[in-house]
């Protein structure tokens, strides 16, 4: 693990005052799947409220409810922290995502519509825009914007809570890719092929890509993860 993490969210934005806590926890759980959140970074009630412009009390309530769904951790002294994963707990999350989001990829090619096909392009351009710039920040939101773009078009709204649930783990984990695992392929990007696949209706090609994706991409974040466990066994920090 790096020496230091941040205790900063700088990207979450003021909350209204309807429906607090419902709106402090959306607001926090798309910061966790967009990797907004980092592994190990501390969180503190009174300064996320005066980030999101409530009072602690909401806030509270959502931390709570994301310490639940093992988002978030409560260390010793009610300290909350961004659970992280292990390399055995993110191989098995791998395996789930892979037999999950290939099922969402294969009814998005069959129901997704030619301007959500023009987002997802949209989406990609701006990963590769933002890792040839070197923004690693705007990368992870990107390629959050595409894989969901993808499994929301499956309209199948009880997998995608699903697949947002478990992303909810796996999004503050992909701050590890720049600028040490950066996803690399043998051959032409993935989201190309996937693309590819939603263009040609064609369902079987698109879950292929979508899990080939997952693989290829991710060697680089499996590797360090290694790493990261053999230079300080016991101390990866998880839910």
């Amino acid at each position: 693990m790096s020496a230091s993490v941040p205790t900063e969210i700088g990207t979450l934005s003021p909350i209204g005052r309807e429906n607090l806590t419902g709106r402090v926890y959306a607001e926090m759980r798309a910061a966790l799947m967009e990797g907004r959140m980092q592994p190990g970074q501390r969180l503190k009630i009174r300064e996320l409220a005066l980030q999101l412009g409530v009072s602690e009390t909401p806030v509270r309530e959502a931390v709570m409810q994301l310490v639940r769904e093992r988002a978030l951790r409560m260390e010793q002294a009610k300290a909350i922290t961004v659970a992280g994963l292990t390399l055995a707990q993110y191989q098995e999350l791998r395996l789930v995502r892979s037999a999950l989001e290939g099922l969402a990829a294969e009814a998005a090619a069959d129901r997704i519509a030619p301007a959500e096909i023009r987002d997802l392009e949209r989406a990609h351009a701006e990963l590769v825009r933002a890792e040839a710039a070197g923004e690693a920040a705007l990368a992870i939101r990107a390629n959050w914007r595409f894989h969901h773009g993808l499994y929301r078009a499956a309209a199948m709204p009880e997998l995608l809570a699903v697949i947002e649930g478990i992303w909810l783990r796996n999004g503050p984990m992909l701050n590890y890719l720049y600028p040490q695992a950066r996803p690399t392929y043998p051959g032409r990007h993935r989201h190309l092929d996937i693309l590819d696949g939603l263009r040609a209706r064609d369902a079987a090609a698109t879950r292929a890509a979508v899990q080939a994706d997952m693989v290829e991409g991710g060697e680089g974040l499996l590797r360090h993860l290694g790493e990261l466990e053999r230079a300080a066994p016991g101390k990866m920090r998880t839910a």
